[in-house]
């Protein structure tokens, strides 16, 4: 009796399979979403300095191979039972926070970043350097329909980081230029405040102007 064979369907990934090594790209099997999850097809995915947390295993729990990425943009294709608030189709980013317990001390303060249980996507789970991921449903943000995946993608994190710091001391100083000096930027100018840079050589200064 001949028997049936079912085709697994793969992706292709960036991973680390341990502290300190080489980034690798491998296929997988495109994985489900358990409850309260949902499954985004990637549009894009930033490149973070804090990605290094996972390539050089700074924190000793992480367990490998692991897929870093958190400035993730894409479309939900695919929900876990018990979804209720998003639907098929819908763009979702996935920044730094990647999900709280929402029962913990801090949780029922409102103080979710401080979580006792709080999840990083690429560190305590897998992130966005892949074709397609899952996440909790805790861990995602609407994206418009307005907004380039591309141009999003960064506001997950850099975006986050100079915007709360000019939303909360209204300044920004930064020693380095770097692309989140880029953003801060331009938060500055769609603010209608005044932006000063002062860099050596001058050649930053310009870089930072282009990339506004």
């Amino acid at each position: 009796m001949a028997t049936m064979k079912t085709a697994i369907a793969t992706m292709k990934v960036a991973q680390i399979s341990r502290p300190g090594g080489k980034f690798e790209i491998v296929e997988r099997e495109i994985p489900k979403p358990a409850d309260g999850q949902v499954r985004i097809k990637i549009q894009a995915c930033g490149i973070c300095h804090s990605d290094a947390v996972t390539k050089d295993g700074m924190f000793p729990w992480i367990q490998y191979p692991r897929i870093p990425g958190h400035e993730v943009v894409g479309t939900i294709d695919e929900l876990g039972a018990g979804v209720s608030e998003w639907k098929q189709g819908q763009r979702a980013g996935i920044g730094w926070h990647g999900g709280h317990d929402g029962v913990c001390l801090y949780c029922r303060r409102g103080d979710f970043r401080n979580c006792k249980n709080v999840k990083i996507p690429g560190v305590s789970y897998d992130g966005g350097y892949q074709q397609y991921m899952v996440a909790p449903v805790t861990a995602l943000a609407t994206i418009p329909e307005s907004l380039d995946s591309i141009e999003a993608a960064p506001l997950l994190c850099a975006g986050i980081t100079t915007y709360n710091s000019l939303r909360h001391a209204g300044r920004f100083e930064v020693g380095t230029v770097s692309n989140t000096t880029a953003a801060c930027v331009n938060y500055i100018q769609q603010l209608l405040y005044h932006a000063h840079i002062a860099a050596r050589p001058q050649q930053k200064s310009d870089w930072v102007w282009t990339m506004r």
